[in-house]
């Protein structure tokens, strides 16, 4: 323990803060979600990823990498969605292993209706209080991190254009 560069007093409530904010940001977005259209941040963000798929529909394992998510976590979110009509799921044909997400006209209904106060959310709770030079301090210290975290490029990176109304 010798070797280890601790935390100064700045770095440490730099973390400490980053912590919270996510954390606190996170949480307001799954309330103001759940108020307003009934769904989880988490299901609102399965309903995005597929809207912005081709032809709305990924692999279930596309999908919860795409969400950052564990299969079985995955599955269970797939479940109430499908149960609710906000998505269908069926087997690849000629490959019984593999099992789509297609996000339905219903789940696209829904995921529309969502978005404007979900964007609302996002603007009021991170954009509306930064500066235009921070926002871009913000996704270029981001990038850094992302590049730090997945070297390799392995993770989703966000894309450059949105899709059927899903966007954030």
């Amino acid at each position: 323990m010798a070797d280890t560069r601790w935390l100064d007093e700045g770095e440490q409530r730099t973390w400490r803060t980053f912590l919270a904010a996510v954390h606190l940001l996170e949480g307001s977005l799954d309330r103001q979600l759940r108020r307003d259209s009934g769904l989880p941040h988490a299901y609102y963000q399965a309903l995005a990823m597929l809207s912005e798929a081709p032809e709305g529909a990924l692999t279930m394992t596309e999908l919860a990498r795409l969400l950052r998510s564990s299969p079985s976590r995955l599955s269970h979110a797939a479940a109430r969605l499908e149960e609710d009509g906000l998505i269908h799921r069926f087997k690849r044909l000629g490959d019984r292993r593999t099992t789509i997400a297609e996000l339905t006209p219903r789940g696209l209904k829904v995921l529309r209706e969502a978005a404007p106060g979900h964007v609302h959310e996002v603007r009021r709770v991170l954009f509306d209080s930064l500066t235009r030079e921070q926002v871009d301090q913000l996704r270029e210290i981001s990038e850094v991190m992302l590049g730090e975290l997945d070297p390799e490029g392995r993770e989703p990176r966000c894309p450059r254009s949105g899709g059927a109304g899903g966007r954030d």
